[in-house]
């Protein structure tokens, strides 16, 4: 008999195809959707041969969890909105509970059509209609006295022209039948706007009046709803930094004595061989940079261009003032993540390996994408005459400015640290990068860097001037 137990003895590979027996009728299981081991697994299936979505609570506690998302359901479907309708639900076996509702053929979620976007920046008409979409239906959920504490893209469901909602576990009545007070919707709309990057923030008060078109029984205060948004962006950040150095759904983490490895789980296949054997990237192939501190090189691997850096270790001496701190692979490594977070132009991480012996460093690697293009030293030439053109302007000047928001220095900030690729401005080598927490710290770094790529051009070029001039101070 399945149990609960053996389910998650499976971990990330439970069987399929699975039959379960349950009160309502014969229910088999084709394909699972979603897999967190130990907790929960949501699969597709069929329920007496009608299709069906199944969720599988397996965790120890899985009762409570069971009970909440019974619960949200039903919130919903008691206040009248769209959300899919529940078939079965139940105890099988010991802590193994069950919750069958309809699947809806050819849905996706607003996070699947959010990334099939040819474009997501602040006020493209795509992107403004799909999240006056989700306000709508957000605010629907307000007006009713409910709450969604688990607020994303991926917990919207659209087919055809009806958008769903989904996920009751997150679900809670605060006020029932009533709107939600206004703290409480500007607190639960921070959850949706912290998803977006930074950017966005200026269109916050022109898509609410999507959501004041369904729900306007409250007076929203901007100013404060713009504090909440800084509030939950800072905990997503905080909790994807740590999702970067855990198994998680997101990175598959290996950790032993002998070493450390971080990588994107949907890269950990394709790049299987060579974080077995990373030296390996340094024995056939060209390098960008060899001795000292640090060697990098490229290589293709899985169809993909990589830049593979091994940080070196150059003697007792240097390992002897390393071996206890995280190395510059992981400080790089979660950089790199924060930079993406924050929709700051940085190659993507893929992977991160640490040689240890304990709890003691040694050398390590860093793989990120490769990206084409010209450092700024090459692309505006050595002896500052050139000006940029107004897209280059652009762009540059957005990167400082993000910079700036998010109080990160570069530690150095030279001109061939910096690259032109596809209408960005790209920041790579980031093992001195630094988040300031305050204002007051962050502004001599800045300076520092400000001068440093100044300092790449001659003085009285145009260049020189130019970037001196407009550059923020």
């Amino acid at each position: 008999m399945t149990s609960a137990f053996s389910l998650r003895s499976q971990g990330r590979q439970p069987p399929l195809p699975l039959s379960l027996a349950l009160p309502q009728g014969e229910l088999h299981i084709e394909q699972w959707l979603r897999i967190l081991p130990r907790k929960r697994l949501v699969g597709r299936g069929l329920l007496n041969g009608k299709p069906v979505l199944v969720k599988l609570f397996i965790a120890q506690a899985a009762a409570r969890h069971w009970q909440r998302e019974s619960d949200g359901l039903r919130a919903l479907r008691d206040a009248g909105l769209p959300t899919p309708a529940l078939h079965a639900e139940g105890q099988l076996s010991g802590d193994l509970y069950y919750l069958v509702t309809e699947f809806l053929q050819d849905a996706r979620t607003l996070e699947q059509l959010w990334q099939q976007l040819p474009g997501r920046n602040p006020g493209q008409p795509q992107a403004m209609a799909l999240l006056g979409a989700a306000l709508r239906s957000l605010a629907a959920l307000h007006r009713q006295g409910l709450v969604q504490h688990d607020l994303h893209l991926g917990n919207f469901l659209q087919q055809g022209e009806q958008l769903y909602l989904i996920d009751g576990d997150a679900i809670s009545a605060v006020s029932p039948g009533q709107p939600l007070p206004a703290a409480q919707a500007e607190d639960n709309l921070a959850l949706l706007f912290a998803q977006l990057q930074p950017h966005w923030d200026e269109l916050s008060e022109l898509l609410l009046i999507d959501y004041l078109q369904v729900n306007a029984e409250r007076a929203l205060n901007p100013d404060r709803l713009q504090q909440h948004i800084a509030r939950a962006r800072q905990h997503r950040l905080r909790d994807w930094l740590d999702k970067a150095l855990r198994d998680c759904s997101a990175f598959a983490v290996e950790r032993n004595w002998w070493r450390f490895c971080s990588v994107q789980r949907s890269q950990r296949d394709a790049l299987a061989p060579l974080l077995q054997n990373p030296d390996s990237a340094f024995t056939s192939h060209p390098s960008l940079k060899d001795g000292g501190s640090s060697s990098v090189t490229r290589v293709e691997q899985g169809g993909h261009s990589l830049v593979v850096k091994r940080y070196n270790i150059k003697g007792l001496g240097h390992w002897l003032r390393r071996c206890l701190r995280p190395s510059r692979a992981w400080h790089s490594w979660l950089a790199a993540q924060r930079l993406q977070f924050l929709g700051i132009a940085t190659p993507a991480p893929l992977a991160m390996i640490e040689s240890r012996f304990g709890p003691l460093r040694r050398r390590a690697w860093l793989v990120t994408e490769y990206r084409q293009g010209q450092n700024l030293l090459e692309l505006f030439g050595e002896d500052g005459q050139s000006l940029p053109t107004t897209e280059q302007q652009q762009a540059l000047l957005q990167l400082m400015q993000q910079l700036t928001d998010a109080h990160i220095s570069h530690g150095d900030f030279k001109a061939t640290n910096l690259l032109w690729h596809n209408g960005q401005v790209w920041l790579i080598d980031l093992d001195a990068m630094q988040t300031h927490k305050t204002r007051t710290s962050w502004q001599p770094a800045w300076q520092t860097d400000r001068q440093r790529l100044i300092r790449n051009w001659p003085e009285n070029t145009p260049l020189h001037t130019w970037l001196k001039t407009h550059l923020p101070q």
